[in-house]
This record gives C-alpha cells, structure tokens and sequence, in this order.
C-alpha cells in the first residue's frame, strides 16, 4: 500500500476521481485518510490545476488517500508522466500531516517554468475555485 497527495482533478468528484480510476482499472478503491496541504503556488490550466511546491506560498488543499500499490501506474498514466520523459508533471514524494501524524506521498507538481503567465489560484482550492468561475 501507498499514499497519494492529491489536489485537482484527481479529487473526490472530479474529472479524473481518484475512486473512479481504480474502479474503472479494478482495483480497490482509494481509502481516504483525510485532508491535507502542501506549501506552493497553485495556478489554473484551465481544464486542471498545476502546483509548484514553494515554502513561501500558500497551504495548497488536497486530500491523502491510502492506495494500492498498482493504482499508481494508472495515476501516473493520468498525469501523463512517463519514465525517461520530461512532461509538465512529475511523480515526487511529499511528506504531509494528517490530523497529527506525518504521512510520507507520492504527488505530482508540475514544472516550474510551465507556470509562466498563468493565473495564480491564490486559495490554494482548486475544488472551491473551479466551482467559483462557473
């Protein structure tokens, strides 16, 4: 078993659902551990965000689920990250705190250079801010 950080498209409800990938790949379905945050600066691709993990930014929000081992080459086909390929997202380990207990993740920021002229989503929220621009 792994733990994932997630925090756009990835989350609950979402287009990319992290249960909806397990399921459609059959495997278990994600165990929601609850949510978290990481330090970064969080910007809007339109159809998904991107974070670029910054200790002095904001508390980016995402959720940490308990996954099995396999669902992370199906996360990893979702982000379109690709051993020997440098694509806008990376798979990267995070450690973050979930009620009081450190939890150690995999997550995908993206390149920092990819960010250029973007809007910043300065909650943090990628949720609450997709919700908002409708």
């Amino acid at each position: 078993m792994r733990y994932v950080f997630v925090y756009g498209t990835l989350r609950a409800g979402e287009v990319n659902d992290i249960g909806q990938a397990a399921a459609r790949s059959a495997l278990a379905t994600p165990t929601l551990i609850g949510e978290a945050s990481v330090r970064g600066r969080l910007f809007d691709f339109g159809d998904y965000p991107g974070l670029v993990p910054d200790n002095g930014g904001v508390h980016v929000k995402g959720d940490v689920y308990q996954i099995d081992e396999r669902l992370v080459p199906v996360l990893d086909q979702i982000e379109e990250v690709y051993p020997g390929e440098a694509g806008l997202f990376m798979q990267h380990e995070v450690t973050v705190h979930v009620d009081g207990k450190a939890i150690s993740c995999i997550y995908y920021p993206v390149q920092r250079d990819a960010v250029r002229g973007l809007p910043e989503i300065g909650s943090g929220d990628w949720v609450a801010y997709r919700r908002a621009r409708k």
